[in-house]
Formats: C-alpha cells, sequence, structure tokens
C-alpha cells in the first residue's frame, strides 16, 4: 500500500496538541493593516483552535501529525 500525502498547504497552517486538537492563526493579519484598528490587529495575533466539526477534514489533509 503507497503512502498517503501529506497537504502541503495545510501542512504550514496547521499544528496539533497534545490533546488531538489543531491550532490555526488568523487571516487578514499580513497586510492593509493602516485601515485596521489597534484592537482588531491584537486580536488577530490570538491562536484558535479549529471547530470540532472541521477535525476529521484535517486528519484526512495530515496523516501524519
Amino acid at each position: 500500500m503507497p503512502k498517503q500525502k501529506t497537504h502541503s498547504g495545510a501542512k504550514k497552517r496547521f499544528r496539533v496538541t497534545a490533546n488531538g486538537l489543531y491550532k490555526r492563526g488568523h487571516s487578514a493579519h499580513s497586510h492593509l493593516l493602516t485601515k485596521k484598528t489597534t484592537k482588531r490587529k491584537r486580536d488577530l495575533r490570538s491562536i484558535e483552535y479549529v471547530d470540532e466539526t472541521r477535525t476529521d477534514e484535517l486528519k484526512k489533509l495530515l496523516p501524519y501529525k
């Protein structure tokens, strides 16, 4: 049986915690920052966890994590 390929985009964007949750960053924090408020930019720096309904998709994209 051949090995599965890991999705290159997903491995750059998601990390797996010890509990099996997937951490992710926020989008919209790389450019066009002058029009965004300080509070909004500060909130975009924080880490979020992927919703439980999406974890099955990520398990297929990241089979060896």
